[in-house]
């Protein structure tokens, strides 16, 4: 504590004890029930990072690397950790390139408000986060978690164009930059988007943005699951441009709009006449496949509830998994959930998507809805479920044959197994 406390101040370390209940709450729901955390640790700039990173590596204390601590409870349960260290301090505009369209930030700083900076020049980053009030950049980029916007934009990979993180053994490292350009060489933007932590901590990032759109419409198309899957299947083959397309469980349907049967959600945003014709002609297709339609035009206040629908983090009895299934079987596997109890929606475009459950304690269900995935050439793996839930299944159920070379990877960043060990694939 000491040591700490000669590097990030009195004012940026908190013992245990005296950690404020939020904190307390995400460290319990992370942890395995053995594990004693001395403190929270939090660096103003990336030179006190690297300075508390190297003291760690030096103590061969154990750290689990956070940002505001609104996903550290995604992922494996990490074991022996010492300190939790934690970016919200590093919230820093660096650069924003608006003639480039590109933004650099330090890790810390919340989603929200570099989408308010950006705003006042007319740009985005299209990135459909949950929990994004809290959300910090570098958590969305070490847990890879996109939504909806995904669908025209691509993830957070396609969007990263740079990073500088702290290693484990406390040197920063840089990756990229602020042009948008292809280079050759090994990329640790990809590397490091969906690492949980694991490699090193995140310190400083660098997006691609976009221009707002003009105008902004959503359809909502509900019925019976063949004919909504030929709804999809029409429009994935059209000439029609939607920023997002989701398939939506009867559930979803019914606690968004009181409908039944399930839904195609999809949202068209550009200059106002093209919004207005493509939706119309989403209309008509729905209308030969005797669907129900219905378009909304100030959409904004949908695509959020949506979001809180499914990433409602104060239900502590919930389950929630993020899937993936072939996007032709989206509307079959959403389907399956729903004969379990299972509500969820499905990306249309990539197959990926968000599950709930409402039982805290279903270890059988969840994996009978593991096998419905794998069957349909997905996957399944739990965000949140309490730790009980993680004791007694495989958080990711990875059946892939690349175990060995994450392992590799893991040893060449980490070698003396310091940084969130436990919370990634495999027990990594």
């Amino acid at each position: 504590m000491q040591q700490l406390e000669t590097i990030v101040g009195s004012a940026g370390i908190y013992s245990y004890p005296n950690l404020p209940a939020s904190w307390k709450g995400r460290i319990a729901e992370t942890v395995t029930p053995e594990t004693e955390i001395d403190c929270l640790v939090c660096p103003q700039s990336s030179a006190e990072l690297a300075q508390v990173m190297a003291l760690a590596y030096r103590q061969n204390w154990r750290v689990l690397c956070a940002g505001a601590g609104s996903k550290l409870h995604w992922g494996g349960l990490p074991e022996g950790v010492n300190l939790v260290v934690s970016t919200t301090k590093l919230n820093r505009l660096i650069d924003h390139a608006a003639g480039d369209m590109t933004v650099t930030a330090e890790s810390g700083m919340k989603f929200s408000d570099l989408q308010a900076i950006l705003a006042q020049k007319g740009q985005f980053l299209p990135l459909d986060v949950p929990y994004s009030q809290e959300a910090t950049l570098g958590g969305i980029v070490a847990t890879a978690i996109t939504g909806s916007l995904r669908h025209r934009y691509g993830g957070v990979r396609d969007l990263l164009i740079g990073l500088s993180f702290v290693r484990s053994d406390g040197e920063i490292a840089k990756a990229g930059g602020r042009v948008v350009k292809n280079v050759a060489g090994y990329d640790l933007m990809k590397l490091f988007t969906g690492s949980h932590g694991t490699l090193g901590v995140i310190c400083q990032v660098t997006f691609r943005v976009y221009p707002l759109p003009d105008a902004s419409q959503t359809v909502l198309l509900t019925g019976e699951k063949a004919a909504i899957a030929e709804a999809a299947k029409i429009l994935m083959a059209s000439a029609l441009t939607p920023t997002a397309m989701d398939v939506l469980s009867p559930v979803i349907v019914s606690q968004l709009n009181g409908a039944d049967g399930m839904g195609l959600l999809v949202r068209f945003q550009s200059v106002a006449e093209s919004v207005r014709q493509q939706s119309d002609r989403l209309l008509e297709v729905g209308k030969m496949l005797s669907l129900k339609g219905h378009t909304l035009t100030d959409d904004s206040d949908l695509w959020q509830q949506l979001k809180n629908l499914m990433w409602n983090s104060e239900r502590g009895d919930q389950i929630l998994c993020k899937i993936g299934v072939r996007p032709s079987n989206a509307v079959e596997a959403l389907a399956g959930f729903d004969s379990l109890n299972g509500s969820g929606v499905i990306h249309a475009a990539s197959g990926l998507g968000v599950l709930r459950l409402e039982e805290n304690s279903a270890v059988e269900k969840v994996e009978k809805l593991r096998k419905i995935c794998e069957e349909k050439g997905g996957f399944l793996t739990i965000l949140q479920g309490g730790v009980s839930l993680k004791q007694k299944c495989d958080v990711w159920g990875y059946k892939g044959n690349a175990l060995e070379v994450m392992r590799k990877i893991k040893t060449q960043f980490d070698e003396r197994n310091i940084l969130s060990a436990g919370r990634f694939v495999g027990g990594i």
